[in-house]
């Protein structure tokens, strides 16, 4: 089976509808694709109604959240949850709130931009996004594409909005500890997205992880196209240790990055685990 477990439409800073993202699934081969958009469940719906027939949805969301680095500091950390009760009155709040702690620090941005004399519209940046979807950094980095400012989404990240970037604005994410146990008491399964990734920025130390596999953290993303071949093999040394499940994700974006879905593949029995995992959860793969 070839199972890609992380996955973003245009309801968050994907380039493909949660229809789209479907038809490429089936299009790429995939037997099973995870539906994670930032902060929201808001394409759940469409991706179920348009679910070619064979291919299966595992129904999720991606985190934004802060973790302490293990060195005295904290650093931007994301954390996948798959399968959980989208009614949850406490994920329903907190991603209420990282909605529009986004769309603040969106405009904010984009308002310095266009003060230093950069060809940027804040109120056309936010205005075509629907009320659900998170605003963030790609959305910004795709306008100053269209104003010809720059080349590509990436470039746009290198230069202007990356961390560190001079336009770069940091944000009030949930406590990662936080989200692992809102992501466990919803049903869900909790896995740390691409946490060795350092071309993004600091990353957590290997006791940070320790200490939250004693929160309830499932899993850890380890096959990623951001780590590197001894990233993995650290990762998922570190993984069995733990206890912890081993995924592998390709973090598609359509044309925000250059990667293909499928390019990174979970186990089988990885799955298998994870829906067992969330056997008391009301949310359950779907095959169309």
């Amino acid at each position: 089976m070839r199972i890609d477990l992380h996955a973003h439409s245009t309801v968050s800073d994907g380039t493909d509808t949660p229809a789209e993202l479907m038809a490429a699934a089936a299009a790429a081969g995939l037997d099973v694709v995870a539906l994670t958009d930032h902060d929201t469940t808001a394409g759940w719906a469409e991706a179920l109604d348009a679910l070619p027939t064979g291919l299966r949805l595992i129904r999720g969301a991606e985190f934004s959240c802060l973790a302490p680095d293990g060195r005295g500091g904290r650093v931007s950390v994301h954390l996948l949850g798959y399968l959980f009760d989208p009614a949850s009155e406490m994920i329903i709040s907190e991603a209420a709130r990282l909605r529009d702690e986004r769309r603040a620090r969106l405009r904010a941005m984009a308002d310095r931009m266009a003060a230093d004399g950069f060809p940027v519209d804040p109120d056309a940046v936010l205005g075509g996004l629907p009320p659900e979807t998170p605003a963030g950094r790609p959305h910004l980095a795709r306008a100053l594409v269209s104003a010809g400012v720059v080349g590509s989404v990436e470039e746009a990240f290198h230069r202007f909005l990356g961390s560190g970037g001079p336009y770069y604005l940091g944000r009030a994410d949930t406590d990662v500890a936080t989200a692992v146990r809102m992501v466990r008491a919803a049903g869900g399964v909790p896995v740390l997205a691409h946490p060795a990734a350092r071309r993004r920025g600091p990353v957590i130390a290997p006791a940070v992880i320790a200490e939250l596999a004693a929160h309830g953290l499932a899993g850890v993303e380890v096959d990623h196209p951001d780590h590197t071949g001894d990233e993995r093999a650290a990762l998922g040394d570190l993984a069995a240790a733990l206890g912890l499940l081993i995924t592998g994700s390709s973090d598609y974006h359509g044309a925000n990055k250059t990667v293909s879905l499928g390019q990174e593949m979970t186990d089988p029995q990885v799955l298998e685990r994870i829906e067992e995992l969330a056997a008391g959860s009301p949310v359950t793969a779907v095959t169309g």
